[in-house]
């Protein structure tokens, strides 16, 4: 079945990265979406304002739904995960992160659906055994907590059902933009700086803990969402299977994106450095960089087109969160 002719499936869909999801996917003229997603009483609700969709049902009622109506549906994307890396219910993290998506990849696989999951960065553990997305290296990761360790075991099990070549599991990175209001401490770092930038015109940040890194040189891979979901999306129209990071392919420092958040707003950088908290000490990652190398290669590209982290946080902050607008 044609991606435009059946239901395309979005679950997490009120989340940060599903609804963004919805958005690219509206902007590509397609609306035949069931959003699936537990409002409860958060402001997730929020990111949803404005959508086209079918329909919106909680996430116990999917299997069900399924009963009745799979032969209609032409892809999943599967966001819809506990992503909190400090939760410690280990039995909870196994039935809604992992055994949840055993499910509904068994289902596309054997119904010949499109399925794309978001695996995480987080499966990488403090990133000693690199960033790689090849497959071959999967056994060696080493999660540091609870919630890579249940998307660590389901990248496993696809890999021991011999599906990986069938579907596609994404590893995000440092994902940030517009509509992860709700996400409280687990947002993005732009989302929590930019009040002390606009309140003390001031910006925190941790000193180095090692001697390779300069205090606020310590580099993550950060990725603007619209750039996430789209190459995301790019995979409902091919037949690529495996596991792919999801990143930009270029380190960006702690110091260059305070700059930038400065430099959005109009104001002169100014940053603090703060001793950091002796519980981070053993597990904080001084460096993250996706290997890109893969999904360009599958994709025919030269590099990875992406927003410039400059122009990413300026869009971000002007374009939607001084409007208190969602994407």
């Amino acid at each position: 079945m044609k991606i435009e002719d059946g239901i395309i499936i979005v679950t997490g869909a009120a989340g940060f990265i599903g609804s963004a999801t919805v958005s690219h996917l509206n902007s590509l003229g397609l609306d035949r979406l069931l959003l699936v997603d537990d409002l409860e009483s958060s402001e997730k609700w929020r990111n949803l304002v404005g959508k086209n969709f079918d329909e919106l049902i909680r996430i116990h009622e999917l299997f069900p739904w399924l009963e009745e109506k799979g032969d209609q549906v032409a892809a999943i994307i599967h966001l819809g995960a506990c992503s909190d890396t400090t939760e410690r219910n280990g039995d909870y993290l196994l039935e809604n992160n992992t055994r949840y998506t055993q499910r509904l990849a068994t289902f596309a696989v054997s119904q010949g659906v499109r399925f794309i999951y978001a695996s995480s960065a987080a499966t990488y553990g403090d990133g000693s055994a690199g960033f790689s997305d090849d497959i071959a290296h999967l056994e060696k990761l080493e999660p540091l907590n609870l919630y890579g360790f249940s998307k660590h075991l389901f990248d496993l099990w696809a890999k021991r059902q011999g599906i990986l070549d069938k579907i596609v599991g994404l590893k995000y990175f440092n994902v940030f933009g517009p509509n992860e209001n709700h996400k409280d401490h687990m947002a993005s770092m732009v989302y929590k700086m930019l009040p002390n930038v606009r309140n003390e015109g001031l910006v925190r940040l941790f000193k180095s803990n090692s001697q390779s890194f300069g205090h606020g040189e310590q580099c993550r891979d950060f990725i603007y969402v619209k750039d996430a979901v789209r190459m995301t999306c790019n995979f409902l129209f091919n037949n690529i299977g495996g596991i792919f990071n999801i990143g930009r392919g270029e380190p960006t420092t702690w110091n260059q994106l305070a700059a930038a958040l400065f430099s959005a707003v109009g104001g002169p950088t100014n940053i603090e450095y703060i001793e950091m908290p002796e519980k981070l000490m053993g597990q904080y990652q001084n460096y993250t960089c996706a290997d890109m190398s893969k999904y360009v290669a599958a994709h025919g590209l030269q590099k990875v087109a992406a927003t410039p982290i400059e122009e990413a946080v300026s869009d971000y902050v002007n374009g939607h969160l001084l409007k208190d607008r969602r994407w």
